[in-house]
């Protein structure tokens, strides 16, 4: 039966809304299907504000390949700003998609990319106005299923009675594989109902229901453990590993966003999965191995790409795109096909020590010469060897040299605050090391115009690294570093004018942290928090740290735990997590060992990256049954050349 679009009723409301463009669609490679030919169909979500969840790569992907297949219809949407939703309530119109503007409910699968845990209220949001009943438990067949995948959900505990099915890793392969375990589903008669799918789904290994596993808690609030309560369900669910990326070029036909957005250009992953060994990278542990796209497809994606979009910019994407063992014949042959085109090039991703001035100027043949960005991560060479961070200083001025010495102004430097062990005086290094910058800079080029940045993130323990374990720092304390490293830049009257001091206080990274680590206890806080007015949490001005710690503390009042319980509190080796039953590859033993190594300061352990060196015994690759694909010269490293 055909489902209506709800755009006359939404048209009416849109001249009263902020930005109201965001919810027209028909942007450029947008697709429309009919709704009768499909048998199966999407929705796919991003929980954020379309101009951050448009861009993404991974709500594109899976739009693309789901309708290409011939029987299955995939649309888009996101959260809806608070403005809208009060007009949407008052005035009945349900959840839509941006594509067709068909209801939420009429989907037979609501798909949600989660890449970061505070968009956990926007989902309520979405079901609420969707007429979808928030707990998975009182859905009926009549409901899509609600499945979630992403980075964020490697713990999906949280918001576990929320969702019906989970998937771990790469959606490619999952998306049409559910798919078809749908259609024939469907053809079949739907026999036994949503359970009997959702039991499908999960008897593949491969698919989460967070509803067949039962919890228990030890008398301090620890988990027990966690069971299967129905027969066919595995113990641990496993992540998806997509291998042989040159056969998955996607997205092909980029959305072509009609409002302004976080990013626009062209982006192309050249490769997935990082083995640098940074022990605070979530990313990089739960993406292992290393998967590269070669020279010749990532050329072929980005002559149709560019030709299909109209953008003027290419993003090559990866956790570290200088990594790449043939990016200087990407970049190259990249430069030399858009030469005299204005097309140009990025790495919005590049490590101090994969970094060369000859990189550089092919990514700036163009003429675009905007600021460089790297990421130390740790203010001094002692925090850095906890992190496995394994870049020194002197990597750092070096490559500053080669790049003022090559004309470029300005220079931007990412650090953490809060990392375990770390002390005053490892905050207060990264004055240091932003005057020698400067310095260096101003040495350099004989000019004053030098500028250095500094941002500053709040470290969260993230699940599956080895700092799994670790305590979370006080907001206080990271407030306090914080402030010392302003007062040591402003009171410098040669270098002070020359530094830019970005930071984010340490509250939200506590409920960032929270939702990080938690468990399934947390459902009701979650909700709690939605249930007065928590939306956008990942927004500064939506943010109210009050009301998370007020829920906290009421809805976990009878139980042994609270918020420092779930944050500031270190994990012993025993202890059962939140997502052991969650299988990411990652040998547990190894991140333990991987996590004592760190706590050694200037003599912790440094791990090589396996790329080029021997396998140091991680897990992913015989668990998971895969291997590291590269197309270049094996063991060659790309460092910061001289200057001449």
């Amino acid at each position: 039966m055909t489902v209506e679009s709800v755009f006359p009723q939404l048209e009416a409301l849109l001249p009263h809304v902020q930005k109201p463009i965001q919810y027209v669609g028909g942007e450029l490679n947008s697709v429309v299907k009919e709704w009768d030919d499909a048998e199966v169909r999407w929705a796919l979500m991003y929980p954020d504000a379309y101009e951050v969840g448009v861009p993404n790569q991974g709500v594109q992907i899976l739009y693309e390949i789901l309708n290409e297949r011939e029987g299955v219809l995939a649309e888009r949407a996101y959260a809806v700003w608070p403005d809208l939703e009060k007009l949407m309530r008052e005035h009945g119109v349900p959840h839509f998609t941006v594509d067709s503007h068909r209801p939420l409910a009429a989907f037979d699968v609501l798909g949600v990319s989660f890449a970061s845990e505070m968009g956990y209220t926007n989902l309520l949001t979405a079901l609420d106005l969707a007429g979808i009943p928030l707990h998975a438990v009182d859905r009926t067949d009549e409901h899509p299923i609600v499945l979630a995948g992403g980075h964020a959900m490697f713990n999906p505990e949280p918001i576990a009675d929320f969702l019906d099915a989970v998937v771990l890793g790469d959606g490619e392969e999952i998306a049409i594989a559910i798919t078809e375990l749908i259609r024939e589903f469907r053809r079949e008669g739907s026999p036994g109902g949503r359970d009997e799918l959702l039991s499908r789904l999960a008897a593949t290994g491969g698919v989460y229901v967070p509803k067949f596993y039962d919890v228990t808690y030890l008398p301090d609030g620890r988990i027990e453990k966690y069971v299967p309560n129905r027969p066919g369900v595995p113990w641990r669910v496993q992540k998806h590993t997509v291998m042989n990326l040159d056969d998955w070029p996607y997205p092909k036909n980029p959305i072509v966003p009609i409002a302004e957005s976080v990013h626009e250009r062209y982006s192309v992953e050249i490769f997935r999965g990082c083995t640098r060994g940074c022990r605070f990278c979530q990313a990089g542990m739960i993406t292992r191995p290393v998967r590269e796209r070669s020279e010749k497809a990532i050329a072929a994606m980005v002559d149709h790409g560019l030709r299909s979009s109209g953008f003027q910019e290419v993003g090559l994407l990866s956790l570290s795109s200088a990594d790449h063992s043939q990016i200087s014949e990407i970049t190259k042959n990249l430069a030399d096909r858009y030469e005299g085109t204005h097309t140009g090039l990025s790495l919005p991703s590049t490590r101090v020590d994969a970094f060369n001035i000859d990189l550089a100027n092919e990514l700036t043949r163009n003429g675009r010469r905007s600021g460089l960005t790297f990421a130390p991560e740790g203010g001094s060479e002692r925090m850095r060897r906890v992190i496995n961070k394994m870049v020194t200083e002197e990597d750092l001025i070096r490559t500053v040299i080669a790049a003022y010495a090559a004309g470029w102004r300005q220079v931007k430097l990412y650090f953490m605050c809060g990392l375990p062990t770390e002390e005053d005086a490892d905050v207060l290094a990264i004055a240091d090391l932003a005057r020698k910058v400067i310095k260096t800079g101003r040495e350099v080029t004989g000019r004053r115009d030098i500028r250095c940045t500094v941002s500053i993130g709040g470290f969260v323990p993230k699940p599956h690294t080895p700092f799994q374990w670790a305590g979370q720092a006080p907001h206080e304390v990271v407030d306090s570093r914080l402030r010392k490293l302003r007062d040591a830049l402003r009171s410098d009257r040669e270098y002070g004018k020359s530094i830019g001091l970005r930071y984010h206080e340490g509250r939200p990274s506590i409920i960032e942290g929270l939702l990080s680590r938690g468990d399934r206890r947390l459902c009701r806080v979650v909700e709690r928090v939605w249930r007065e007015g928590g939306r956008f949490d990942g927004w500064s001005e939506y943010f109210s740290y009050e009301r998370w710690v007020k829920a906290v503390e009421e809805e976990l009042a009878d139980e042994p735990v609270d918020l420092d319980w779930y944050t500031v509190r270190e994990r012993d080796a025993d202890e059962v997590l939140p997502w052991d039953h969650l299988d990411a590859g990652l040998d547990r033993e190894w991140l333990w060992q991987d996590w004592q190594d760190a706590l050694h300061g200037e003599e912790a352990v440094e791990v090589d990256d396996c790329r080029w060196s021997p396998c140091y015994d991680c897990g992913v690759c015989p668990s998971m049954g895969t291997q590291i694909q590269t197309h270049g010269v094996p063991g060659r490293k790309l460092l910061p050349l001289s200057v001449v």
